[in-house]
């Protein structure tokens, strides 16, 4: 049966401008990064301990357009901490936002990805 959700995709303008981001600003691992076929890449990234990934895709190659596919979310231990080192980075980040299932931030990749860091 099945055990976690092994990967989500992502269609972005710019593959290494993504990977980047989620890498050297998110602190990701890349995992995986070879040809797919001629002129298209498998580029996949995943949180430090994480099971699943995330695969960037190039929008272009996939007749999509970035911006168009997931919506994630992702887990922290201190949201006011994960804000500093984000801004501190260059990140944008919204504020803090509590909720009575818990407190959450969202950051925007190159693309217009907004993605959820919540701490529950």
């Amino acid at each position: 049966m099945i055990t976690h959700i092994n990967v989500a995709v992502m269609y972005v303008a710019d593959q290494q401008r993504s990977m980047d981001f989620y890498v050297d600003k998110l602190g990701f691992t890349k995992t995986v990064d070879a040809e797919m076929w001629p002129g298209a890449r498998w580029v996949e990234v995943k949180p430090p301990n994480g099971q699943t990934s995330i695969t960037l895709h190039s929008a272009e190659a996939f007749g999509k357009k970035p911006g168009e596919g997931a919506y994630l979310t992702f887990a922290c231990d201190d949201i006011d901490e994960t804000v500093r080192q984000l801004r501190e980075v260059g990140v944008t980040v919204t504020d803090p936002v509590k909720e009575p299932w818990g407190t959450y931030i969202k950051a925007t990749d190159p693309d217009g990805h907004e993605v959820m860091i919540s701490k529950k």
